[in-house]
Formats: structure tokens, sequence, C-alpha cells
């Protein structure tokens, strides 16, 4: 395929244009959790671990600016935002979903040759039977 441009950007290939659209670290993991319900910035803050308020913040202005979520915003006291996947995003969960499974099932072959590498350890460990005197003597 031919070199492209996207949004006054050039890309080499479509997928080097999708895995800048959801990739890295949190794109993905926050579209998954607006899979199936609207969630308020707060929730996401507390269901995934490890992200500063401050990344969450951005990445939520990519995906809105990417049109994959939209941001509603209610004029109370204290302000209250929502979140929710656009029909673009949902068309991502299908991709998102078959990148999860496969990355669930590379986590399950891995823990399988763990489990069989310390098995193979163990069975190296153990010490070889002595012979007691009785034994030799039969020999």
């Amino acid at each position: 395929m031919p070199d492209f441009i996207y949004n006054g950007k050039v890309y080499y290939n479509p997928v080097q244009l999708v895995m800048e659209q959801i990739g890295g670290t949190w794109k993905a993991p926050i579209l998954w959790r607006l899979r199936n319900q609207i969630m308020r910035y707060g929730e996401l803050r507390s269901d995934i671990p490890h992200i500063s308020d401050k990344m969450l913040t951005t990445q939520l202005r990519e995906l809105e600016a990417d049109g994959y979520i939209d941001r509603k915003v209610y004029a109370v006291v204290p302000p209250k935002t929502e979140y929710s996947l656009t029909d673009k995003g949902r068309e991502m969960i299908e991709l998102i979903t078959i990148i999860r499974n496969y990355g669930v099932k590379m986590i399950e072959q891995d823990r399988l040759k763990q489990e069989e590498s310390s098995q193979d350890e163990l069975e190296q460990e153990r010490p070889l039977p002595r012979l007691s005197a009785d034994d030799k003597s039969t020999s």
C-alpha cells in the first residue's frame, strides 16, 4: 500500500494509523471500561490502576478529539462529566476484544511454560537415591 495522509499526517500503512489512534498503555483500557456503560472521570480513575490524573485527562481528551468517546458536561455543582463510547468507539471495541483475547492466550501459554520449567527444575534438583550397604552387597 502506498503512503497516505490522514488528518495532515503521513502514514506508511493502515496498521500504523490504528495503533497510533488506540495504541499506548491507556487508551484501550479506557475504551474497554466504557464498552458497556457511561462512566464519570472519578469512576474511570479508580477503575484503572496506576494511571495518573494528568495521563487520564490527556488520554480522554485525545480519544474525544479522535471521535472515540463523547464527553458530556452537566452544569451542576460540583461539576459532573460523563464519558461514553461513540459509534466509532464501539466499532473499535471489536478490535480491542481480538487483541485482548490474544493477550490472554499469550499469558496462559507463558504461565504453562513457566509451570513446565519449574517442574523440570524440581526434577533436576532431586538428589539421586543413595545405595545402602545392603544394596551394595546384592549387586
